[in-house]
């Protein structure tokens, strides 16, 4: 009788040694020298996780000249570049001679003196042959690189093993928030996973929902699996060594990108409507943080012209994490009125630290946070506005996070718990 094997789902046995990992960064290097995405913080959890496994640890670039692989040792020093710990390098020849970003250059500078091996692009089956141990797991996390190219050279160089992090299905189920690229762009991922990954992981269960739905217009749908994402939650990061605006009264925080889907319009139209019932003296301020994003240009005038910016409503974009988390520790809550999500990283944030939050009721918010937040429809503006009037007038100790909600944040070790049982 033959012996049952038990494998994971990319195919390795339990008694195979562990695979190396490698991970993508090219959207890591692609966006050197500017503020941190949500998705840039999950591709820099991953390379934590990647760095820290006792097994061999690489990682894959595309640069604009072509390929490059690191080493264990070149993710450590990149990652020290990364968070700041370390400066980047000065641009070599080759990158003084490209019509690039200062900060690009240097960070594909860098990159060629980090690595272990480079090429250009009709080399990259072979330096991946050379120099990787068969049957990899790569991980893709931010989704560039996605070609046909690099997956059939990961598939037949190295034996690999394709895993690919969804984050959620926007662009298809509400396009109208979206840019006009993003619908098409999405679909073309999905058409390159459907055919080359060999497992997909997403951030809920109801971002996996949505993917089956849409994978299975492709044909394959591979596996995929949830696992909730972590948040850090760093005490020593509390913004007392961060500039934090100084906001005298009563404030409400927003905090994202500023794009359609965030629904800061709702916020707006609540604010204008408090300030001619009420009057301004008793309102509560609102503070909106985050970069100015897309498809918004309406928005960005109102907001510039409203009476009331610069006395009860006040934009913050480009503060560093310590100034946000200090912000939103001081907030008598967290405004959440966001129309589609595949996870909600500001409130389950906000829970975390014993913030009170009112939402949008998204199925994927009943999901990762429960009852913990106020939910509220986006059609009832008046039950936002009685709850941000009791918050308002409600007063609480604060002895630390957690402390207002009893949540209990979703953990990166948890995550990767996930990860590693089914790769």
């Amino acid at each position: 009788m033959r012996k049952h094997v038990s494998r994971d789902l990319t195919g390795h046995a339990a008694s195979d040694p562990k695979p190396a990992r490698i991970i993508d960064l090219s959207r890591l290097i692609r966006r050197t020298g500017r503020r941190p995405t949500g998705v840039d913080r999950v591709e820099l959890a991953y390379l934590r996780f990647v760095i820290g496994r006792a097994e061999p640890a690489f990682g894959l670039v595309r640069t604009r000249l072509g390929y490059v692989l690191l080493d264990r040792a070149g993710l450590r020093d990149l990652l020290a570049r990364f968070t700041g710990a370390q400066e980047w390098g000065p641009a070599d020849r080759l990158a003084r001679a490209m019509r690039i970003d200062p900060g690009q250059r240097r960070a594909e500078s860098d990159l060629r003196r980090l690595c272990t091996a480079r090429c250009l692009p009709s080399g990259l089956k072979r330096m991946l042959r050379r120099n990787l141990p068969r049957g990899a797991v790569y991980y893709n996390v931010g989704h560039s690189n996605l070609t046909r190219r690099v997956l059939r050279a990961l598939k037949d160089g190295a034996q690999a093993s394709i895993v690919v992090f969804l984050h959620d299905t926007i662009p298809l189920d509400h396009p109208q928030y979206q840019r006009p690229e993003s619908e098409p762009r999405l679909r073309k991922i999905l058409h390159q996973v459907s055919v080359h990954a060999d497992l997909l992981l997403c951030n809920s269960e109801a971002t996996r929902t949505n993917l089956i739905r849409h994978l299975g217009a492709e044909g394959r749908v591979p596996p995929v699996y949830a696992a909730h994402l972590g948040v850090d939650l760093d005490c020593s990061e509390n913004g007392n060594n961060a500039t934090v605006p100084h906001i005298s009264a009563p404030y409400f925080l927003c905090l994202g990108t500023i794009e359609p889907r965030k629904n800061h319009a709702f916020l707006l139209d609540l604010w204008d409507r408090m300030a001619a019932e009420r009057g301004v003296e008793d309102l509560p301020h609102l503070v909106i943080c985050g970069r100015r994003g897309w498809c918004a240009p309406a928005f960005f005038e109102r907001l510039d012209s409203n009476p009331l910016r610069g006395r009860v409503i006040h934009e913050f974009g480009g503060l560093s994490d310590g100034a946000v988390r200090g912000l939103l520790r001081n907030a008598r809550g967290l405004l959440f009125p966001s129309l589609a999500e595949g996870f909600g990283l500001p409130p389950v944030e906000a829970a975390a630290l014993g913030i009170p939050v009112i939402c949008n009721d998204l199925p994927v918010l009943r999901e990762i946070l429960g009852d913990i937040p106020i939910y509220a429809t986006v059609s009832d503006s008046y039950l936002w506005e009685r709850k941000i009037r009791d918050l308002t007038e409600e007063t609480r100790s604060r002895s630390g996070p957690c402390s207002r909600t009893g949540f209990s944040a979703p953990r990166w070790e948890d995550h990767f718990k996930t990860v590693l049982s089914v790769t």
